[in-house]
């Protein structure tokens, strides 16, 4: 890009917007009673942020990269840039165009930054695509997401032999040396550095489309545009509480919703540094190391790598991070507590959707009531629902109540997806009553604050008491032998069902599994009521997760039914003494 981008008034009202957000960094009541959604009719991330932003500050870290033996690599703002628009012009050049959905399957190397920026500037719609997916599951998105294109590493080609011919293939990492009927990403060097769109990007066009985990069914594809996640992750960031000029660390995989918001979006609004370290296998006391060496100010991670940290010992961190975030699944208080008594600071929950951005969120320098996912965050009208009438819950005297986590669609959250693409009946069914759809359950209490129940599928009743499963796992993970622990009900002829817990345990506590099993039980009962207390434990040697790594409670469910049907004890622990 030979000359600077101008701003438009897009990039005006997103910066005005944004740097409201950061006047009340600190201030829930002031963000909430003053920000409100830019609006616009004509928008490109690429063109109309990324790259004014790239003029104004050419030489600041936009992407940095350590790789698995600690060697650093950085990018700027310039830099990425300019290779953009050679990566835009050069995918032009093989006939990609406006509209075109591409399959963009690349682990977390600067191609994936360059890419998808190039397909933003071009018009075309990213369909971003985890590596670790088989054949039959990319096949399935390929045909399900009406792919024109498939980018991918060399070492993935294969995956992508059973696709159709007329799906454009493109090869990263081919070394000059790309198999037949792949053209080579390195290509893309020698094509100009100054791109020039074919017109304006309607603001309602399709940007991305994203697959869902598929936790409790098929994964559906949802669309958004050129507005719900490149300036309604404005929320997410304001949540992160990422600043200018930070290095922003997001430990999560590409191809997942989660990538977008923290690895793509919500730094480059910031106009911080997206921070990246590509280990091998994870190790915490390594992680910390990275993390003080090039001064990462604000990390994100999954539930999963802040149990792994808690087993390390979290004082050879000399400098934290200014802002903790944990996202993907409700973060249980054992791990805040032992992460807030190491380093000082509180792990802020947070909730959204690959449907949306962050919508609820303990933001920064607020109470935070750990187990709490915090209030609703500027710009969403968050409201409960009564799952069974449909009706809003407006509460008791105080306003605290329980329900499904839904939006207010009178009010329009500009971070909202358009719909499930090319299934207008599952987009009906989200859309019911006047209110989007979360599926997930949680209660409300007198201070505005929202604590997670569970989705809707996974709460079940136990002698006619309802059973949050996230609850008694919470209270699981405090022992120090549990690693990991998902409850699902276990048929009862008497109760209906009773709690059963599948429990990942410590290396050191495989000794006496009956000792471990009853010391597990005992601690419960003295934290739980006792129509909660688990029943049945199962250790085992990992639980059942999606690629994205959320635990997929309906295959535990489904397997606990068989095992009854088929009477099966074996590797069954059972608190025997309090039946």
């Amino acid at each position: 890009m030979s000359q600077p981008r101008p701003a438009t008034a897009a990039t005006a009202a997103i910066r005005s917007a944004r740097d409201l957000l950061f006047a009340h960094a600190r201030d829930y009541p002031g963000a909430r009673a003053t920000f409100r959604w830019p609006a616009f009719a004509e928008f490109n991330f690429g063109l109309e942020w990324f790259d004014v932003v790239a003029a104004e500050n050419p030489d600041r870290p936009a992407v940095q990269i350590v790789s698995a033996d600690l060697s650093s690599r950085s990018w700027s703002y310039g830099e990425l840039s300019r290779r953009s628009d050679q990566v835009a012009n050069w995918l032009s050049g093989l006939g990609i165009r406006r509209g075109d959905h591409v399959i963009v399957m690349l682990g977390n190397t600067i191609d994936l930054w360059e890419t998808m920026l190039a397909l933003t500037k071009i018009g075309a719609v990213a369909i971003p695509t985890s590596t670790l997916l088989s054949p039959a599951d990319l096949a399935y998105r390929a045909e399900t997401g009406e792919a024109r294109a498939v980018v991918t590493m060399t070492a993935l080609t294969d995956r992508v032999a059973a696709l159709p011919a007329s799906i454009l293939r493109i090869a990263v990492g081919a070394d000059g040396e790309a198999a037949a009927g792949w053209h080579d990403f390195a290509d893309a060097a020698t094509a100009s550095d100054e791109f020039q769109p074919d017109g304006p990007t309607p603001a309602d066009d399709t940007s991305l489309l994203y697959f869902t985990s598929g936790t409790t069914s098929r994964p559906k594809l949802v669309q958004h545009t050129h507005v719900s996640y490149p300036v309604g992750h404005l929320s997410t960031m304001w949540w992160l509480g990422v600043r200018e000029g930070d290095v922003h660390l997001n430990i999560s995989s590409p191809g997942w919703a989660k990538h977008a918001w923290s690895s793509f979006y919500s730094p480059f609004l910031a106009e911080a540094t997206v921070f990246v370290y590509n280990y091998e296998r994870f190790d915490a006391n390594t992680l910390m190391e990275v993390m003080d060496q090039h001064g990462v100010t604000t990390f994100c991670a999954p539930p999963t790598v802040w149990r792994m940290l808690i087993q390390a010992d979290l004082g050879r961190l000399a400098h934290p991070p200014r802002e903790l975030v944990g996202a993907g699944e409700p973060l249980n208080p054992e791990v805040i507590g032992r992460v807030r008594d190491a380093w000082g600071g509180t792990i802020r929950d947070g909730f959204g959707q690959t449907e949306m951005t962050a919508c609820v969120g303990n933001s920064p320098g607020q109470v935070v009531k750990d187990g709490s996912m915090g209030r609703p965050l500027p710009g969403y009208p968050v409201v409960l629902v009564d799952p069974v009438t449909g009706a809003r819950v407006d509460g008791d005297a105080d306003g605290a109540g329980e329900g499904e986590i839904c939006l207010d669609l009178a009010e329009q959250p500009l971070g909202l997806m358009a719909g499930y693409y090319a299934d207008p009946d599952a987009t009906a069914r989200s859309r019911e009553g006047g209110f989007h759809h979360t599926g997930d359950i949680a209660t409300r209490d007198a201070d505005g604050y929202l604590t997670y129940v569970g989705r809707a599928d996974d709460v079940f009743k136990a002698s006619d008491y309802k059973i949050s499963p996230f609850e008694l796992e919470s209270i699981l993970l405090e022992h120090p032998d549990v690693v990991e622990a998902a409850v699902v009900p276990s048929p009862d002829p008497t109760r209906l069902a009773v709690p059963k817990a599948y429990v990942f345990l410590t290396a050191s506590a495989h000794d006496d599994l009956d000792a471990t099993a009853g010391s597990i039980f005992a601690y419960a009962r003295g934290k739980l009521s006792p129509h909660q207390w688990v029943r049945i434990i199962e250790f085992v040697p990992e639980l059942p997760k999606t690629i994205s790594g959320k635990i997929r409670r309906v295959d535990l469910r489904a397997r606990e039914a068989e095992r009854i049907a088929a009477g099966d004890e074996s590797g069954q622990h059972h608190d025997r003494d309090h039946r």
